[in-house]
């Protein structure tokens, strides 16, 4: 009984030592959920940060579906990366993290817009919750980057 104990205490520690965490919200006394704030750099985009917010609760077997996404850039961003991106429509999955034991996800997707030069970032839960699926979703235009392309520039 004591190893099992001191195996939990640690898988919490660990679950709630987050590399990318760089900020802690509690909600309150009598709550075990708190508000967490995570930094993401795009493993490609490099001149990309995207920071989401999300629900955590420490004692359930479940976190919330909620989470809200902020992209900018915040470095370089070139026409290599650009062109080493997924482009189809439904883009591709640059982070992704557990939120349950019953294998729901939350999910930060990349889209690029090539009309208009964008990289859109939709942040997502695998799982319905309340008749509805949670996401967010936020925008880094191109345009002042090494990446934009001045040909490309159409009337929108």
């Amino acid at each position: 009984m004591k190893n099992l104990s001191v195996c939990l205490g640690l898988l919490l520690f660990l679950v709630a030592c987050d590399k990318n965490e760089v900020g802690d919200i509690s909600l309150g006394a009598f709550t075990t959920q708190d508000i967490k704030l995570n930094t993401l750099v795009d493993p490609i985009v490099k001149g990309v940060t995207c920071h989401v917010a999300s629900i955590e609760a420490d004692l359930s077997l479940s976190d919330p579906s909620d989470s809200s996404i902020a992209c900018r850039q915040t470095g370089e961003i070139t026409a290599a990366m650009i062109a080493a991106i997924d482009k189809s429509k439904s883009g591709e999955v640059v982070f992704k993290k557990s939120k349950s034991i019953f294998f729901k996800s939350m999910k930060i997707r990349r889209v690029y817009d090539a009309q208009s030069q964008t990289l859109m970032y939709v942040s997502y839960s695998t799982k319905e919750t309340s008749g509805s699926f949670k996401h967010s979703l936020s925008t880094v235009p191109l345009w002042g980057t090494a990446a934009y392309d001045k040909s490309k520039v159409s009337d929108l």
